[in-house]
């Protein structure tokens, strides 16, 4: 163990000792754990924080702007506002593949790299 693992064990021992951990919501029961297995490493602790601070990353708000612009479409019964919520469909469809596309690239990229790396004495 090095010194900031055993500080912080200190620290959390001390904590459980004085009684201050025996008030946390959800003491005693099983943790929530994310499934973070389809965000890149290197993403998981950026994506955490902003889903804890209820901010969706942008294809996931793309995704339910997509849906809610389908059912709108299937609703309205007016041509020409139906042809412009069409378009704007289109645009938002049109980003979203081009958020995934990119993530499948990098996600490739980094997959590749990491093999080269190893093979030749990397990490």
């Amino acid at each position: 163990m090095n010194i900031l693992e055993v500080i912080a064990e200190n620290k959390i021992r001390e904590a459980i000792e004085k009684g201050e951990l025996d008030a946390l919501p959800c003491k005693g029961k099983p943790l929530k754990l994310d499934d973070l297995s389809h965000v890149p490493e290197e993403l998981r602790a950026g994506y955490t924080l902003l889903k804890n601070a209820g901010v969706l990353p942008e294809e996931l708000q793309l995704r339910k702007e997509i849906v809610s612009m389908q059912k709108l479409i299937d609703c309205c019964h007016q041509e020409d506002e139906r042809d412009l919520l069409i378009k704007k469909l289109t645009q938002k469809i049109l980003r979203f593949d081009l958020l995934m596309d990119n993530r499948k690239v990098n996600s490739t990229l980094s997959h590749y790299k990491n093999k080269i790396y190893r093979k030749f004495g990397g990490y």
